[in-house]
C-alpha cells in the first residue's frame, strides 16, 4: 500500500481555489473535503461562493451545506468530523483534496485541538448581545485582556473567532491558546500543502467583480431571509453584516456595496496573512503549475 496523501489547497477568497481543486481531484480520481467555515451552512450560499450545482456534480464534495446556521459548530468539531470521514475515504483513495480559506478548520485537521468544553447557550447568547451593543472594539479589548497570546495570532477583526475565545474563557477560565494542542498529532497520511495566490491588484479586481455577481445573483435577498437570525455565530461574517446594517437603516445601498467590496478585500488580506506564516505551504500563481506539481509526484 502506497503512502496516503492529503492535498491541502489554500488561498484567499476569489483566487480560484474551487476550480483548481476540482481539476486536481479529477486528475487524481478522488473527492474533495471542503474546509470553509461558511460554506458548511445550508442557508447561506450566494455570499459564501459555494460551488455551483455543476461543480458539485463534477466531483463529490463533503462539508458543503450539511449544517444549519441554527446549529453550533466550530473548528474543533469540524476537525474530528473530517478525520473520521477521511479514515473512510482513504480506504478507497490514495489521495484526497482539501480546499478552503478557513485557516482554523485546516489547522484542526492537520494539528488538532484539545476537546473544547461545551458552552451553555445562555452564555453564548449573552456575549453575542454584548458584542451587538458594544461593538468590535469592546470585544477585541475583552479577548486582548483575557488571552493576549491568542489575540496576537487570531484574525482580530473576526467577531466569531473572538466571541468563541471569550465564551470559552468565561465558561472554563482557560484561555484559548491553552486549550489548543501544542504538538501536532501523528497522522496516518502525508499532508501536502499548496497555496494559490495572485498579484494583489488582480486579486482585488476579481473580488470586486465577484461581489457584483453575488449581488446580481440575489445576495441582498439571501441576507434579508437570514436577517431575523442575524445574531447567530454563523452570520457574524463579511457579506452579511454589511447588509444587516443596511437593513437596520445604518447605511444606504451604495455605501453598503462599497463596504461589501472593501471588507471582502480586507478579508482576503487577513487570509493571506494567516497562510503566509506557514513555511510548509508551496505557493503558485497559476492552477496549471500547481496541478502539474502534484500530479508529477
Amino acid at each position: 500500500m502506497g503512502v496516503k496523501k492529503l492535498i491541502v489547497l489554500v488561498g484567499p477568497t476569489a483566487v480560484g481555489k474551487t476550480a483548481a481543486a476540482i481539476r486536481l481531484a479529477q486528475q487524481l480520481g478522488t473527492e474533495i473535503i471542503s474546509a470553509d467555515s461558511r460554506q458548511i451552512y445550508r442557508e447561506i450560499s450566494i455570499g459564501t461562493a459555494k460551488p455551483s450545482a455543476a461543480e458539485l456534480q463534477a466531483v463529490p464534495h463533503h462539508f458543503i451545506s450539511n449544517k444549519s446556521i441554527h446549529e453550533d459548530y466550530d473548528a474543533g468539531q469540524y476537525g474530528r468530523d473530517a478525520l473520521t470521514l477521511m479514515d473512510q475515504l482513504f480506504t478507497r483513495y490514495d489521495h484526497l483534496v482539501m480546499v478552503g480559506g478557513s485557516g482554523l478548520y485546516i489547522k484542526a485537521v492537520t494539528e488538532g485541538f484539545d476537546n473544547l468544553p461545551d458552552v451553555p447557550a445562555t452564555l453564548r447568547q449573552e456575549i453575542i448581545e454584548q458584542y451587538q451593543a458594544r461593538g468590535l472594539p469592546w470585544l477585541q479589548d475583552e479577548v486582548r485582556q483575557t488571552d493576549p497570546v491568542f489575540f496576537a495570532m487570531v484574525d482580530q477583526k473576526n467577531p466569531q473567532r473572538l466571541m468563541r475565545a471569550l465564551e470559552l474563557w468565561r465558561h472554563s477560565g482557560q484561555p484559548m491558546h491553552v486549550l489548543w494542542k501544542k504538538e501536532k498529532r501523528p497522522l496516518p497520511f502525508q499532508v501536502v500543502q499548496l497555496g494559490l495566490n495572485l498579484d494583489r491588484e488582480i486579486l482585488y479586481e476579481r473580488i470586486d467583480t465577484r461581489m457584483d455577481q453575488m449581488i446580481e445573483a440575489g445576495l441582498f435577498d439571501e441576507a434579508r431571509a437570514c436577517y431575523p437570525h442575524r445574531h447567530r455565530n454563523a452570520l457574524q461574517t463579511v457579506g452579511y453584516r454589511e447588509i444587516f446594517d443596511h437593513l437596520d437603516g445604518l447605511t444606504d445601498y451604495a455605501e453598503t456595496v462599497r463596504l461589501l467590496k472593501r471588507n471582502s478585500r480586507r478579508y482576503a488580506k487577513r487570509q493571506l496573512t494567516w497562510f503566509l506564516r506557514d513555511p510548509a505551504i508551496a505557493w503558485f500563481a497559476q492552477p496549471d503549475a500547481l496541478i502539474q506539481a502534484v500530479t508529477k509526484q
